[in-house]
Formats: structure tokens, sequence, C-alpha cells
């Protein structure tokens, strides 16, 4: 299976995030890692527009057969088109990826392991779509709104409250950006990563960190300063 990494040069949350050191390492050192250390993956794509970023990449072990587009590379790019955009070169190229996986680059406690237990999953299933998921930290009947006088009602999605004890509540999952195996002609002909065949892959919480935020980065420094290495 091929994996393909998108990593856009800007970003505004933490500027320079994808090449920001990690204890000792870029971000994006850690996904390429871990896609190489899976057994289920053939080849690590990198799409990115800075060639800063392909020149980290490259160093790593990943390949960067093309430099993606300007209109593809802002804020208000869909990640569906950065995806079609790299799968359909490597079709032009003799590819097969009919099924192939994408990794964000800024969840860095994704790993070999965790890659290879999705791969195994997605098989034993017979599934068409795979996304990662961890446990949601807060119940969604907990959620409330709040109007212009300050007062607080229900959001609507459930009976629940916010008194309720949290073990009363139903459990709800939600993306982590670790994981996903996508199936080509569904993002092609209905541009989504979810049909009534998609399972999911659930993470812990402290390796579905997601870095979005400086706070985010700080989070993953203590958490990857204080654990056992492994791919």
């Amino acid at each position: 299976m091929i994996a393909i990494i998108p990593a856009r040069g800007g970003s505004k949350g933490v500027p320079g995030k994808n090449v920001k050191q990690l204890i000792g390492k870029p971000l994006i050192a850690y996904t390429i890692e871990a896609a190489l250390a899976s057994k289920y993956i053939e080849q690590v794509i990198v799409t990115t527009d800075s060639q800063e970023i392909a020149d980290v990449a490259v160093k790593y072990g990943a390949d960067v057969p093309f430099m993606r587009p300007a209109d593809l590379a802002d804020d208000t790019s869909s990640a569906v088109d950065v995806y079609l955009h790299a799968t359909e070169f490597l079709k032009d190229k003799g590819f097969c990826v009919n099924e192939f996986m994408v990794l964000l680059p800024t969840a860095p406690f994704r790993t070999g392991i965790h890659i290879d237990e999705a791969v195994e999953l997605f098989k034993r299933s017979s599934a068409r779509t795979l996304i990662s998921v961890k446990e949601a930290e807060t119940p969604v009947t907990w959620y409330l709104n709040r109007d212009n006088d300050n007062k607080l009602t229900n959001a609507g999605f459930g009976v629940g409250n916010a008194v309720s004890n949290r073990q009363l509540n139903a459990k709800y999952y939600v993306p982590n950006g670790a994981i996903y195996i996508l199936d080509y002609d569904l993002l092609k002909n209905e541009r989504t990563y979810y049909c009534d065949n998609t399972v999911a892959y659930e993470m812990s919480v402290e390796d579905s960190i997601d870095i979005d935020t400086p706070y985010d980065f700080k989070l993953a420094e203590f958490f990857m300063s204080n654990r056992v290495n492994y791919l």
C-alpha cells in the first residue's frame, strides 16, 4: 500500500510546523519513520509545496516525486483535491492506488505498529475505508448553547445533561487524524472518506495528539520526552 503524507508549507497556528524540531527531529520525520517501519507500506509519498519540507522528507526516506501546485496549498484548499492530485499523478506513472493510506504529519505518536494493526483490521473487515479515531473526551450530551443573555441550554445532541455522570453517557468517537485508508473511486466520485463500510481503528488519547496549536506542540514535547520510543 502507498502512504501519502500531505505537508504544505504555510501554517498559521504553528509557523513552520511540519519541519519544526520536536525533541531532536522535524515533526514530519516521525510520520515518515512510522510509515517506513510498517511491513505493509511499499512507498511513502510526501505531497508539499515547500522545498524545505521536500528536502527534509527525502532526508528521512520519503519520496517527493512532484511539488504540489500553489492552488492546492492554501488555507482553503480541499484535502480531497490534494489526495486526488497525488493519486492521479501516481496512477499516471503506473502505480496501483485503488486503496491508499493518508498519514497526517501532525500526528507524531502514530507508529508503525499502529499502521500495521490498522491495515490488518482493514483487511480482516473487508472494509472499503478505515478511519483512526479516539474516544471523545467530552460526552456529546454535555454540549451547551449560550444565548445573547448568557443563558445555557442543551445543544440538542441527546437527552443527557452536564450534571450526568460521565459513565452514564454513551461513548462517542472522533477522528484523530493519524491514519486514513481511503478508496480512490469513493473519493473521486463522492468526495468522501465515509461509506456504509467504513471501519474505525481506535487509538489512545495519548497516541492521538494532533498538533494544531502551540499548546498542542508543548503537549507533544512533554509526552515525547517521556515515552519509550518504538516504531
